[in-house]
């Protein structure tokens, strides 16, 4: 029953508060930063004190294998086609504020989706909510946007109200959950690491009247960081120069990891920079592709396809999933290199497991994951993870997809420059960011 209440946790922690106008200043062109926090971390309302490293990670492998379905085309009928997307999937939160006066939510930070929406009033059929739900009324800066909107052509799926030619929205998750609701403006609000409130009015997300399914009464939503139109990262690009960057920490750690916007998202020290390649099969400008050329432990280098985009970076899924076939020949590489006796994962979790205590008498033995342009070299704590007395590599089999999940991105800093199309990786320690 926990594993079940927790795989089906909602996306977003509401709270509610208000904040003083006059600490708020509208955003220039300039940079600001937030905190992001680990879902599974003391710092988040998630927190399950009596899980195990091994339950947790349990839990984020089904998210995992969950969210891969995220990237697939929809095969939803054509008189039913929605946008599909994993409610459960993304395991970083950052704070944001919406209306005048600001109301406060605790909400995934999500590379690989797009729209922000939230909980609405009036509900015409709502989830219970332990926090209020948000209701327009109540702020001085909230208009429903037309059907006639750019906005509201950008939607996948859409359709105009019966009475005041509003714009609906309609999101299907890969477990039949949904949001229906108004596409709608209103000004969001971002606390900066640096104590100031920087405010963005006008700005587009969808309020959910409409919510079912597997959702708890601890979440209600997301905010979208993928490519597309209406993602907060196109929404605020003349403010932040399309720039943004995060610097990810271990959920065992006892500090916020951070996200950057503008100026503040510069890379600094040393760092190698891939091309961002949309693959031809795809018309989905969301997520974020990388050429994956080969991956190398010690000596052993193994090639992959040299299909452009044939990899997604992504911050919402944990672990690290190569295609089946290129994942076996990993597999064997690390065995060749990690010469110790394997044991079986009791929880069926991952293929490739040693006992942890030789194992942590072993080298360490980076990982190399070769890009187009930049070779990022994968410390253990980006390739294993610890669960019942056991370590077992971090990177999973799937059937068709590759995904650079956030294990492997901890204490990276990693920027996006959309303007260049690229992504930039410097070693780093997070805690320090």
């Amino acid at each position: 029953m926990m594993v079940a209440m927790d795989y089906f946790l909602g996306l977003m922690i509401l709270i509610f508060s208000l904040q003083p106008l006059s600490y708020i200043v509208e955003a220039k062109i300039s940079g600001f930063s937030v905190e992001l926090i680990h879902r599974d971390s003391k710092l988040s309302p998630f927190y399950n004190h009596s899980a195990t490293p091994g339950e947790l990670s349990s839990y984020d492998v089904l998210r995992s294998i969950a969210r891969i379905n995220h990237f697939r085309p929809s095969s939803v009928d054509g008189e039913k086609i929605e946008s599909v997307i994993i409610p459960n999937g993304g395991n970083y939160l950052m704070k944001i504020s919406i209306g005048n006066p600001p109301v406060e939510s605790l909400a995934i930070a999500d590379t690989g989706s797009d729209l922000v929406w939230i909980q609405c009033a009036p509900c015409d059929n709502c989830y219970p909510q332990d926090s209020p739900i948000f209701d327009p009324v109540k702020s001085s800066t909230y208009m429903d946007l037309p059907c006639d909107s750019s906005s509201c052509q950008a939607l996948p799926r859409s359709q105009c109200g019966n009475t005041n030619n509003e714009c609906q929205y309609r999101y299907r998750y890969g477990d039949r959950s949904y949001t229906i609701g108004v596409l709608s403006t209103d000004t969001f609000t971002f606390d900066s690491t640096n104590a100031q409130a920087t405010a963005f009015p006008n700005s587009v997300f969808g309020c959910g009247h409409n919510n079912a399914g597997t959702f708890t009464r601890r979440g209600s939503g997301l905010v979208g960081l993928g490519g597309g139109p209406l993602s907060l990262i196109s929404q605020l690009s003349a403010e932040i120069e399309q720039k943004f960057s995060y610097c990810l920490l271990p959920r065992t750690a006892n500090s916020a990891s951070k996200l950057k916007f503008g100026a503040d998202a510069i890379i600094s020290g040393e760092f190698v920079s891939t091309p961002i390649s949309q693959p031809r099969d795809s018309s989905s400008n969301t997520f974020y592709y990388l050429t994956l050329q080969a991956v190398s432990i010690g000596s052993n280098s193994i090639p992959y396809n040299q299909m452009e985009g044939n990899i997604i970076i992504d911050s919402g899924t944990t672990f690290t999933m190569l295609e089946s076939n290129f994942y076996s020949e990993l597999e064997a590489a690390v065995k060749e290199i990690i010469n110790l006796n394997t044991v079986q994962d009791p929880r069926g979790n991952f293929r490739l497991c040693y006992d942890s205590t030789s194992f942590s008498m072993a080298p360490e033995t980076p990982i190399i994951f070769q890009f187009t342009g930049a070779d990022i070299t994968l410390k253990t704590i980006n390739t294993f993870v610890v669960s019942d007395g056991i370590t077992c590599l971090a990177i999973i089999p799937s059937n068709d997809l590759n995904i650079f999940g956030n294990i492997a991105q901890i204490n990276f800093q990693v920027g996006y420059d959309l303007a260049k199309k690229q992504v930039s990786f410097a070693p780093a320690d997070c805690t320090q960011y």
